[in-house]
Parts: C-alpha cells; sequence; structure tokens
C-alpha cells in the first residue's frame, strides 16, 4: 500500500503559525481523507504527535513443566540431546523465539528435547555456563555442551542449525 503525504508547504493554509484550534478546523475539511489504521491512533496535542499506547499481546507459551533436582540431572536423564534457551522475560527477542521453540519442539519432538531455563531465576545455572547474551542456546550431547549459539533465528534457521549439529537430516 503507498501513502502519500502532504507537506504544510503544498497546503498553504497550514502554513502560518495560528491558534491550534485553527489548525483543527482546518484540519477538518481534510476528514475524507482515509489513512491506514496505524495513523488513527495518532494523537494530536499542543503542537506534538503522540501515539495511544496499548499493552502488548504476548503469545502464550504451552510448556511441559517438569520437575528435576538439579539442572545436571535433567542431562543425564535425558534420553536425546537437549536444547536449552537461555532467557530473560524482559528480553524482546527471547519473547520473539518462544512461539518458535513451541514449533520447532513439535517438528522434532523424536530427536532433541527442548527446555528453557530463566537466567533471572536460576543465575548460578547461567554463571555456570558463561552467559552473556540473550537468547543463548546450547546444543547439551551426553549431558555436555555440544554446540552453542546466540541470538533470535526463524524456525527454519533454528531447525536447519539443530539438525547440522547433531548431523541428522529429517
Amino acid at each position: 500500500m503507498a501513502i502519500s503525504s502532504i507537506s504544510a508547504s503544498t497546503i498553504p493554509s497550514l502554513n502560518t503559525r495560528n491558534s491550534t484550534s485553527n489548525y483543527s478546523s482546518k484540519l477538518s475539511s481534510f476528514s475524507s481523507l482515509q489513512f491506514p489504521a496505524q495513523l488513527h491512533r495518532l494523537q494530536f496535542r499542543n503542537g506534538g504527535v503522540s501515539s495511544q499506547s496499548r499493552p502488548r499481546n504476548l503469545p502464550l507459551v504451552a510448556a511441559k513443566k517438569q520437575t528435576f533436582s538439579t539442572f545436571d540431572e535433567l542431562l543425564q536423564n535425558s534420553d536425546k540431546p537437549v536444547l536449552v534457551d537461555f532467557y530473560a522475560t524482559w528480553c524482546g527477542p527471547c519473547q520473539f523465539m518462544a512461539p518458535i521453540l513451541n514449533e520447532v519442539g513439535a517438528v522434532l519432538k523424536d530427536m532433541i528435547q527442548v527446555v528453557k531455563i530463566d537466567t533471572e531465576k536460576y543465575p548460578s545455572i547461567a554463571d555456570k555456563y558463561k552467559i552473556e547474551a540473550l537468547p543463548t542456546f546450547i546444543i547439551f550431547k551426553d549431558a555436555k555442551p555440544y554446540d552453542r549459539f546466540e541470538g533470535a533465528l526463524t524456525k527454519d534457521q533454528l531447525i536447519q542449525r539443530i539438525e547440522s549439529s547433531l548431523n541428522v537430516k529429517q
């Protein structure tokens, strides 16, 4: 969709600096103009433009809760490699990865177990594996770190990375 913009210089009546009520009466004559929905949320106040804040709707993450005494116990008792997502609740890229991890976990459920670890709730685990950037992913194989990478990835990129790391083709 193309959006044309009209500057004040193309509308001579808007070049003059009058009161805001004068602006609104002049702008009301343009009320028949149609703008994209995103522009309808803008508010014009005291000569400035602001947008209405709205709450972010974050996707719900379907997680299988498991209980284990220690992280090491989880790794040792796993019958397949474990992909660990080290994240924080305030991290934007981590939020982006949540639904992708659900999809990847479903697609590769026979090959890998996906585990998420909140670095703020478990700082000792984050320190042990020297987590310095979020999100950080570590693939554990035979209870030992096997591959490590950082940053947000698409579903296809993540699947490709896991498969190439484990030398598995689907």
